[in-house]
C-alpha cells in the first residue's frame, strides 16, 4: 500500500470512497452443513488415534471420513499451521483462499474448509471452537486465520538472511516428507497455506498490513472438525509459540499440540455421504 501518494486526490475522491461494499460471494445460496447430525454424532464418539506435536515441530495423521478430529493446546499457550490433502491423492488440498473468500478472513463453528479448484468441495466442517467468544478485538484482531501464509525459511532468508529450519513451512515438508516416503523436494510443493490454529491476527488500519498478537489460547482449548473426505493432516506447532513477539524463534516458549482422532457410534451419521467434487463440466468455454 502506497504511504505517500504521489498524486493529489481528485475532486470527487470523497464520494468514490464513500462507494457502499458489495459481498463478493454472496452465502445464502451456500450448501450448509447438518450441523444437528454432526453434533449428535458427537455424543456417542470413542477415541481410535492421537498424535502429540512437538514444539517447532509437525506430525501428520489420518482421518477418515465421517471421523471427527480435534486439536487441543496443552501445557501452554500455543498456534498451529493446517494442512489437509485428500488422503488417497494430494492434489485435492485445502484452499485457503477461497475458504476466506466464502467465510471471512477468520473461521469458527459451522464454517468449513474447502478443497481447491476443480474439486471444489468441502474436506472438514468446524463442529466446536473454545474460543469462538473471542470475536473480532479493539485492534481488528481475530482467531483461526486463513489470511496467513505460514512462517518459512525464504521468506526469513530474504528479509534477513537466515538460514532457519524448524518454520512452519519446513515443519510440514519434513512431516509430509516421512508419512508419504516422498522425499524433501518432491514433498515440498505439496505444503500449501494453512489454517493458523489458534493464531491470533489481523490488518492495520493505517497501512494494511498483516500482524499477530500473543494468541488468547490456553491449555484445554481446541477446535474440533467432522471429516467430510478421507484427510491426511499435517500439524505444526509455530516455533513462534503464541506468536505475541515473533515467529521462527529459538527464544519463544513453545508447547505441544494433541490431535485426536474420534469415530462415531455406528448408525450415528445414517443419510450422511461425502459431498460430491464440484459440478462444473471443466469445458471452459470451448
Amino acid at each position: 500500500m502506497t504511504r505517500n501518494p504521489a498524486f493529489h486526490p481528485p475532486a470527487d475522491a470523497d464520494a468514490r470512497r464513500a462507494v457502499t461494499p458489495v459481498i463478493c460471494y454472496p452465502v445464502e445460496t451456500l450448501p450448509k452443513p447438518d450441523m444437528a447430525l454432526y453434533l449428535g454424532a458427537r455424543d456417542g464418539v470413542r477415541k481410535v488415534d492421537e498424535v502429540l506435536v512437538p514444539p517447532r515441530d509437525a506430525r501428520c495423521f489420518r482421518v477418515p471420513a465421517g471421523h471427527f478430529f480435534r486439536i487441543t493446546s496443552v501445557d501452554g499457550p500455543q498456534v498451529g499451521d493446517l494442512n489437509l490433502w485428500r488422503a488417497d491423492d494430494l492434489g485435492e488440498r485445502f484452499y485457503s483462499g477461497k475458504t476466506r473468500a466464502l467465510h471471512g478472513s477468520h473461521v469458527s463453528t459451522g464454517d468449513r474448509l474447502w478443497s481447491g479448484l476443480p474439486w471444489l468441495r468441502p474436506m472438514a466442517t468446524i463442529v466446536a471452537d473454545t474460543l469462538e467468544w473471542y470475536g473480532i478485538d479493539e485492534f481488528g484482531g481475530a482467531v483461526h486465520d486463513v489470511i496467513g501464509t505460514r512462517c518459512d525459511p525464504y521468506t526469513g532468508n530474504l528479509l534477513s538472511g537466515t538460514q532457519y529450519h524448524h518454520c512452519c513451512h519446513s515443519n510440514l515438508t519434513r512431516a509430509l516428507a516421512e508419512m508419504t516416503g516422498l522425499s524433501l523436494l518432491d514433498a515440498e510443493p505439496h505444503v500449501h497455506d494453512v489454517l493458523n490454529v489458534f493464531m491470533c491476527t489481523g490488518f492495520t488500519r493505517e497501512t494494511g498490513q498483516y500482524f499477530m498478537k500473543a494468541s488468547p489460547v490456553r491449555p484445554g482449548d481446541f477446535i474440533e472438525f467432522f471429516a467430510e473426505i478421507d484427510l491426511l493432516g499435517a500439524l505444526s506447532a509455530c516455533p513462534g509459540g503464541d506468536c505475541g513477539a515473533e515467529h521462527s524463534s529459538d527464544s519463544a516458549p513453545c508447547f505441544p499440540l494433541l490431535v485426536e482422532v474420534f469415530a462415531p457410534a455406528p448408525g450415528a451419521l445414517d443419510g450422511w455421504a461425502s459431498p460430491e467434487v464440484n459440478r462444473y463440466d471443466r469445458s471452459h468455454g470451448v
